[in-house]
């Protein structure tokens, strides 16, 4: 097992347990996740829900081995399947029942920029390292990427970001708008437990008033949904592409 998911006094910490490989997501992995927030919204005694990563660092996006995979037939059923098992991973985070809060440290690249955004709180540590990531490798964005920037921070930074390689620490993070609060390394994961904690004293008003928080504060123009799949052509053939196919 690659995720961990531990429940006491109204709060559920998930975490990415692949230190070797940065936390990086598989489709076995990214399964484990889904499974694992089935449990969560299963239990109506959880009010908060803290995902972070194991080794102090968050998630350096979908593992290198996957990539290469898909690179040289995007559209095999095998190749579609394992990707869009990644996708869910982070949109199933957007549909949790419970207050969601991401935990940063160290590195959230590509699908763990994404993962991280799919949040509704973000707490960072001040050395952490986000970044877009998929042009610098010669892929297109995906998993609505986009979507998840801009709704955020705004066009101008998702251009930066998304378009220009831009990559920034926590504290322009905060600046931004795409986290609440930079903390030292050291103190993410009880930072990010405080906020959690305070919320789960009462689950059901928690549930309650995520649900009326996303319904108030979104959905962006293009649904995430729709941004999922118009992203999803091009990305398949830069995944081609930088393979060597046509």
């Amino acid at each position: 097992m690659e995720v961990d998911l531990e429940i006491g006094d109204g709060v559920a910490v998930l975490t990415l347990n692949a230190p070797e490989r940065r936390n990086a997501l598989t489709p076995q992995m990214a399964g484990e996740m889904v499974a694992a927030l089935e449990r969560v919204d299963a239990d109506d005694g959880v009010g908060a829900l803290v995902i972070r990563g194991a080794g102090g660092r968050f998630c350096a996006g979908a593992h290198t081995g996957t990539l290469a995979g898909a690179g040289s037939d995007p559209a095999d059923d095998a190749t579609y399947t394992g990707l869009s098992v990644i996708y869910e991973s982070f949109t199933r985070v957007g549909r949790v029942r419970a207050f969601t809060i991401a935990a940063v440290r160290g590195a959230a690249v590509g699908a763990g920029m994404n993962l991280a955004l799919a949040t509704d709180m973000r707490v960072v540590a001040g050395n952490a390292r986000l970044m877009s990531g998929f042009l610098r490798i010669g892929l297109h964005p995906g998993g609505g990427h986009f979507v998840l920037l801009s709704r955020l921070a705004g066009r101008e930074a998702a251009a930066a970001m998304a378009l220009g390689g831009a990559e920034i620490d926590g504290d322009r993070a905060v600046a931004l708008g795409l986290a609440w609060e930079s903390v030292d390394d050291g103190a993410v994961e009880a930072r990010a437990m405080e906020f959690a904690a305070g919320v789960a004293k009462d689950p059901a008003l928690a549930r309650a008033a995520v649900r009326s928080f996303r319904m108030e504060t979104g959905p962006p123009a293009v649904g995430w949904d729709t941004a999922v799949q118009t992203e999803r052509a091009p990305q398949m053939w830069s995944m081609r592409r930088r393979s060597g196919g046509r």
